[in-house]
């Protein structure tokens, strides 16, 4: 799915902002950069198929400066891709920023 989720967000700009994720990037400094640079680089660590708003996954990445960025998106089944949120991942709370700590 990772595939399907770049080629729609990379190459084919098939992707929407929520509110939320425009929010979350302006207070967090979040550029539309280093979300592609993040999202070219990405895995998906989390699977949300039953999410309430449709499912999605959490993909982590790494902008070319080395800065982690977790990014939640909707399914590649949608026409548009839905990005709901984005952020730099706290170091205490991910192990490797892939795993939850307990």
């Amino acid at each position: 799915m990772i595939e399907e989720l770049k080629k729609a967000i990379l190459e084919e700009k098939r992707y929407e902002f929520s509110i939320h994720a425009v929010d979350q990037s302006i207070l967090r400094k979040i550029t539309w950069q280093q979300m592609h640079e993040a999202i070219e680089t990405g895995e998906i660590i989390e699977d949300y198929p039953e999410d309430k708003y449709g499912p999605s996954c959490l993909i982590l990445g790494w902008t070319k400066s080395g800065k982690a960025l977790h990014i939640q998106c909707s399914y590649p089944s949608r026409p548009k891709i839905k990005i709901i949120t984005l952020y730099e991942p706290n170091p205490t709370e991910w192990i490797e920023f892939k795993i939850r700590r307990t």
